[in-house]
This record gives structure tokens, C-alpha cells and sequence, in this order.
């Protein structure tokens, strides 16, 4: 298991310097300084569904830069809470603010999504990496460039041609950081994105994070998994029962947790 962690995380370091390269040519470094969507002001956000009050008044600043992870127990709002920040879901009360003004469809663009299961498109592994460049205007030949580079990058370039269907369930997880990547999106939320894969897989996945963040990407990924939090996060945002109930330096949270939920969470007695 550590031989096959070793070469696949090599693998992704020695691709990782042409991946920086196709963000630079996606979106000039002057646009981005200029007109950055983040920071992200979240201002009472509520979700109801039917009678049951989902997500109740969440207030919080998501800046630009950081790797915030959302941290809470099964049924907390986690994903709730990440697919109304991406525009998914639209609240029930409270709402988002951007730092720019933007349509719908251009802030999106610079923002994207990769779910806890993946669900590829009816079509090869490469149409997939190249649909949202379509989408967004780019040419055949250079949509074709990028993708197969946004492939090779996560090791898929063998399975260019196959059914993304087809492909395993690590395999189309890869796919989907491709497809999403390859857009070299500003903010990138992440859903649980491991907890389906095996560890060799979700140590490469930590590393292109860390990795895209790197780059510039700003992250925002949920997980109920403490080590992998504490792998990861620079900044916590903890939910529970629906509510924030902290938003905090993930180095002073792990270590003195402000609330009796967080603290019960940390030491695994939460009862869910």
C-alpha cells in the first residue's frame, strides 16, 4: 500500500507543474486580481424543506486564499450548506454575497463543484473534461489541449477513450477533480470527496488540494473525518443540528474548541 501511495503521488508532482501552467492560459493572473469573486460573505442563511428547518442562520466570511473545511456530525447541514453557497440550491432566507457583481452563469464559471459521488456524463472520460470547456466558449483544438492535460495530470490519460461509467469509483472521482479543475475555477468546493475511496486515493486527492490550493484555488471542503481535517484545514467552520456554531483558526479550534458540541465532537462523544 505505501509502494502504490509513493508512485501515485509522484505521479501527480511531476505533472503538477503543466497543470499550473493551464491555469495561468484559463484566466489571465490581471483578471483575477482585479475582479476576484471572493471573499464570500454568507448573511443568515436558512433552508426549509416543508415543515423541517434544515439550515438555520448561518452567518459567516469565506475568504479568499484559504482552506476552510466544514466540520460537523452526520445530518449536520454540511452539504446543505456547500450546494446553497455554489448556487444549487437557492435559501429560504438570508442569502450570499460576492465580492464582485456577477450573472449567474459568470460566477459560476469561476466556481466549481466535486460531490461525494461522482456523476459522470453519458460519454467518453475525455468529453467530460472537455464539456465545460465548451460550455465556456473554448475552442476544439484548444479544449482538447486542456483536457487531455487535466487528464494526464490525474493519471486518466490511458482512459481518455472509455465510458466514464465504465471507470471505477476512484477513477471517476479523479475524473471529476479533472473536469472541474480543468475550468482553473477561483473557489473549489469539495464534498466529502474521499469518503468513498481507498487510502492510497485519498492521500493523492489531500496532496492535489493542497497542491491546487497552491496554485491559488481557494478551498472550501466538507468532511466529518478529524484526521483528514486537521491534515487540511487552516480555517474550521463547525455545524451542528443545521447551525454554525463555530467559525475559527483550525489550530486554536482542535486545540480549545469554544462550544460543548464541538468539544464532545473532537473527543467522539456526539451522540448523532
Amino acid at each position: 500500500m505505501a509502494g502504490k501511495i509513493k508512485i501515485l503521488v509522484s505521479y501527480i508532482d511531476r505533472k503538477y507543474m503543466l497543470y499550473c501552467d493551464s491555469r495561468k492560459s484559463a484566466q489571465p493572473d490581471a483578471l483575477r486580481a482585479m475582479n476576484a469573486i471572493l471573499p464570500l460573505s454568507i448573511e443568515g442563511l436558512s433552508y426549509r424543506a416543508g415543515d423541517s428547518l434544515l439550515l438555520r442562520d448561518v452567518t459567516a466570511v469565506l475568504p479568499k486564499g484559504r482552506r476552510t473545511v466544514i466540520l460537523g456530525p452526520n445530518g449536520a447541514g454540511k452539504s446543505l450548506l456547500l450546494r446553497l453557497c455554489h448556487g444549487l440550491l437557492r435559501p429560504t432566507a438570508g442569502g450570499l454575497t460576492w465580492n464582485v457583481v456577477l450573472g449567474e452563469r459568470d460566477l459560476r464559471r469561476r466556481q466549481a463543484m466535486v460531490f461525494q459521488r461522482p456523476l459522470p456524463l453519458r460519454r467518453s472520460a475525455l468529453a467530460n473534461v472537455e464539456y465545460p470547456l465548451a460550455l465556456a466558449g473554448v475552442g476544439r483544438a484548444e479544449r482538447r489541449r486542456r483536457a487531455r492535460l487535466a487528464l494526464d495530470h490525474f493519471g486518466l490519460l490511458d482512459l481518455a477513450a472509455r465510458p466514464a461509467r465504465l471507470l471505477s469509483g476512484g477513477e471517476q472521482q479523479r475524473l471529476a477533480l479533472a473536469r472541474a479543475w480543468v475550468m482553473a475555477p477561483e473557489l473549489l468546493f469539495l464534498d466529502e470527496p474521499t469518503s468513498a475511496l481507498d487510502p492510497a486515493a485519498t492521500h493523492a486527492v489531500e496532496k492535489a488540494v493542497r497542491d491546487f490550493h497552491q496554485a491559488g484555488t481557494t478551498i472550501v471542503m466538507s468532511t466529518h473525518d478529524l484526521a483528514q481535517a486537521r491534515r487540511i484545514a487552516e480555517d474550521v467552520l463547525f455545524m451542528f443540528q443545521g447551525r454554525m456554531l463555530e467559525h475559527d483558526n483550525a489550530e486554536r479550534f482542535f486545540a480549545q474548541p469554544a462550544t460543548p458540541e464541538a468539544r464532545a465532537f473532537l473527543a467522539g462523544e456526539l451522540v448523532w
